[in-house]
């Protein structure tokens, strides 16, 4: 498993996609502390890089991995490894090597500039992020063998998470609003990863008005404490079950 993980990064690291998306991050988030006048508002603009850029890379780039490694996991699957280890070791070699990129292109200008709590909730976050989304990108990838197919699924899964996700739920609170649902508002928050991240990052910066609706009732429900481990543990949760099903499926499936 360590030799397929090692040779897996090496080959990641390598790449000029990868190399690019550090330096970019890299440039933008010095960037974005030099321009803005106080922390908030440089961690804020992080947040939204964090919250957009990480996942669609993390995903896009980790879904043309595996259908580029069809060909290597064959010939991998011809010596005696089991398909769960392969898949695993694909998997952590894929996110070991996102999350480096991501450390270093976004979390040394946060802890150098910034260094404050919240500035390594939001590494954690990110990290977190990254490897949520490579698990997605594997679960899509072993979904169908058909690479457009596939890569259109994950440019869907970052467009439902990122972008309309939270218009669905003001959606269904306007058409709702004569009942109660500040508890169906904490189960919609739980159902997207990237929706917990940026409630996460705001919990923090204590910033009631950016938070939106959902996250009003999220810190209303749960305060800042018992939300920061709530959803940081729901976090978890959408990273191990979407490579359990990936796992799973894995081991069916004809190569």
């Amino acid at each position: 498993m360590f030799k397929i993980i090692k040779y897996v990064m090496v080959d990641i690291l390598r790449n000029k996609i990868v190399l690019a998306y550090t330096i970019f991050l890299l440039a933008i988030s010095f960037s974005i502390f030099n321009i803005e006048d106080s922390s908030s508002k440089g961690l804020l603009s992080m947040l939204n890089v964090v919250l957009i850029i990480v996942p669609l890379v993390s995903l896009i780039f980790s879904t043309i991995y595996m259908y580029n490694a069809v060909e290597f996991i064959e010939l991998l699957l011809s010596q005696p490894i089991q398909r769960k280890n392969l898949l695993l070791s694909i998997y952590t070699g894929i996110s070991l090597s996102m999350i480096i990129a991501f450390v270093i292109g976004a979390g040394i200008p946060l802890l150098l500039l910034e260094g404050s709590p919240t500035a390594i909730i939001m590494l954690l976050v990110g990290m977190l992020l990254t490897a949520i989304f490579v698990s997605l990108a594997v679960l899509g990838a072993v979904i169908t063998r058909d690479k457009a197919k596939g890569i259109g699924i994950a440019i869907m899964m970052w467009l439902y998470f990122a972008l309309l996700y939270d218009g669905l739920v003001l959606l269904i609170m306007f058409q709702f609003s004569d009942y109660p649902l500040e508890s169906a508002v904490v189960i919609f928050c739980s159902l997207n990863p990237v929706d917990l991240a940026r409630i996460l990052i705001l919990l923090k910066l204590d910033i009631a008005a950016m938070m939106g609706y959902t996250g009003a009732i999220f810190n209303q429900f749960f305060g800042n404490s018992t939300g920061i481990i709530y959803a940081f543990t729901t976090m978890l949760i959408w990273l191990i079950v979407p490579l359990l099903i990936a796992l799973r499926l894995f081991r069916k499936n004809d190569l």
